[in-house]
């Protein structure tokens, strides 16, 4: 089973915090319009297809392409999005996260890891993996918290080449001075981490692996934001195997030590050997050079297409059939 969980946070609004959307307002429509796009190929929240500033297109066509030529099982989840899918999806009664500078960011952070719980129960009934994919406009920066708090290095990706770690930076200091905390203030108290800090995506994922049984295979599916989600994980004490999956574009990303990250952290990781380098196609060449990197499961759900027998080279084929088409349409 796939899961991609979408969700927001308010720390989304901050100018300059998160390159998911080419401006503000169509950022409240960024995750829905990735699951509409996992689901039927093509967003009907709106009618474009999610753009970073730079006119790249989301990761979501990567985990559609996965999708398409292994035929997975998905299910959808809103965890706290302004906009919902059109697509069918779980609701969780979650709302965007607030901005943690200022006030806790998830009031019903404890319910909603619960309602992660329970999901799990109604979702794990087979024998396949459970493979969790998330899409949050700004969610590295949560993330970069959640990990300071736990006494992590905050070093975390970031959709563009520019990581804006001075934001993330002051972002943090703010946060840390209303909770009265240093790095690591909040180490073994993994669910306070995310209810302070945290956006609505991150306790319901973890509640999701709490849940599974025991037996189930576990894949978080994104890069430094599910290594966020398995640090908490692991400071609530649940010590079951995890793997991160992610695109090889998180995993070289110099402003990140992911793979050390994961190994202080405790959990294994694999990387989707993606290559658009001959890409006809600016949009996707351009991932080469570090632009977009992850996002909505795309290196998971490659992951799960190779566990079906799918090599990577089918899904980049259909990556790039898919975005040239909707070049030609103008989606």
């Amino acid at each position: 089973m796939f899961i991609l969980v979408v969700g927001s946070t308010d720390i989304s609004k901050i100018p300059g915090i998160s390159a998911a959307g080419a401006n503000l307002d169509v950022l409240p429509y960024t995750a829905p319009a990735d699951a509409d796009m996992l689901w039927w190929g093509r967003p009907r929240v709106v009618d474009w297809v999610p753009l970073d500033p730079q006119g790249h297109p989301t990761p979501a066509i990567i985990t559609r392409a996965a999708r398409i030529e292994s035929d997975f099982p998905v299910t959808l989840v809103k965890a706290g999005t302004s906009v919902a899918p059109k697509a069918p999806y779980v609701e969780t009664g979650a709302i965007p996260g607030l901005n943690p500078a200022e006030t806790t960011s998830l009031p019903d952070g404890e319910e909603l890891f619960q309602m992660g719980q329970e999901l799990a129960h109604s979702l794990s009934s087979d024998d396949d993996p459970l493979v969790i994919g998330e899409s949050v406009p700004g969610g590295t920066t949560t993330a970069s918290l959640v990990l300071e708090a736990l006494g992590y290095r905050g070093m975390v990706s970031s959709a563009s080449p520019e990581n804006p770690t001075n934001l993330k930076r002051r972002l943090r200091d703010e946060a840390f001075l209303r909770l009265g905390i240093k790095q690591g203030g909040l180490a073994k108290r993994g669910l306070i981490a995310l209810k302070e800090l945290g956006d609505p995506m991150q306790p319901i994922v973890a509640g999701l692996v709490s849940g599974a049984p025991k037996d189930k295979e576990i894949v978080l599916a994104g890069g430094t934001q599910m290594l966020a989600v398995a640090a908490a994980i692991r400071h609530m004490g649940i010590s079951r195997p995890i793997t991160v999956a992610t695109t090889c574009y998180v995993a070289r990303d110099v402003s990140a030590d992911f793979n050390g990250l994961a190994e202080e952290i405790g959990v294994n990781t694999w990387s989707a050997p993606l290559d658009f380098s001959g890409s006809p196609w600016t949009g996707l060449s351009d991932y080469e050079k570090g632009y977009v990197k992850e996002g909505a499961g795309a290196g998971g759900a490659v992951w799960y297409a190779e566990r079906l027998g799918v090599p990577t080279s089918q899904v980049i084929s259909r990556t790039e059939k898919i975005y040239g088409a909707m070049v030609e349409t103008n989606v």
